[in-house]
């Protein structure tokens, strides 16, 4: 099983070229495209991404390239998590929040002269040249020891998410990924909401700098009128912000990293 995450899109032939090269090398595996609409070169996005969808998946072999790097300096990497699952992809970040909720890696490898990389190897296209070929050997029954040099777990790049906060009766939070219907998921997790005073069913005061909308904290979007602005936790238990037919990233003129406070109105 190899699942295979990207910002390649499917304008292009970058995808169909990867599942080339994995079935040439791994016929039998079975591949799970788990995206390829991330946003061009965002490497925090495709972290979320693959950190949420991975309990879903099958165990096995999970792909990932989101490599605005690629040519440079950053290393190529394939990694063993503790529940025995192995991410391959660039060390930039994109591999460490799912490698963190899986509780850690107990093997990494530095794959970037591995032999199992295809020859001549392109200087924009390791995920064709390097990390497709490597992800297929895996599967296929190689060892990490046989994919590449050993590496310090210690070593590797990780990216980090904002932490929510308590000022006063607001819910300090941020804005850390925008799905492709506008819906804004925020850095508060479900355990966060304790004592927070938001309640199913009330209304919530959104403040963004000095500017202040009402919304509805609610369990799902019908609860809700078409149009109208919700607080509800999403599919992967985080706060997150919607309209209701509508784009919440939109109206608010929301991006990642932007603050909003959040409070009983």
């Amino acid at each position: 099983m190899i699942t295979f995450l990207s910002d390649y899109g499917h304008e292009d032939d970058f995808v169909g070229v990867c599942h080339g090269v994995i079935a040439s090398i791994c016929p039998e595996a079975r591949v799970i495209d788990i995206t390829h609409g991330l946003p061009r070169h965002d490497v925090l996005a495709g972290a979320i991404v693959l950190r949420n969808a991975l309990p879903y998946m099958p165990a096995g072999v999970h792909l990932a390239v989101v490599d605005p790097d690629v040519g440079a300096v950053r290393r190529a990497v394939a990694l063993r998590l503790a529940d025995g699952r192995i991410l391959v992809g660039p060390d930039n970040g994109l591999l460490s929040l799912a490698a963190a909720a899986r509780d850690g890696i107990v093997e990494a490898t530095d794959i970037g002269r591995s032999p199992f990389r295809l020859a001549p190897i392109s200087a924009t296209f390791h995920g064709r040249d390097i990390f497709a070929p490597v992800a297929a050997r895996i599967a296929a029954g190689a060892s990490l020891a046989d994919a590449g040099a050993p590496l310090d777990p210690a070593e590797l790049v990780v990216v980090t998410l904002p932490r929510p906060a308590r000022d006063d009766d607001a819910l300090v939070a941020h804005a850390v990924y925008i799905d492709h219907f506008g819906n804004v998921q925020l850095d508060v997790r479900h355990e966060d909401l304790a004592d927070s005073g938001l309640r199913l069913g009330h209304r919530v005061a959104v403040q963004l700098g000095s500017d202040a909308v009402h919304a509805q904290f609610a369990r799902t979007f019908a609860d809700v009128g078409t149009g109208e602005l919700l607080v509800y936790e999403d599919a992967y238990r985080a706060l997150a912000v919607a309209v209701r037919g509508g784009d919440a990233a939109e109206r608010l003129g929301l991006s990642p990293g932007d603050e909003l406070r959040i409070r009983p109105a």
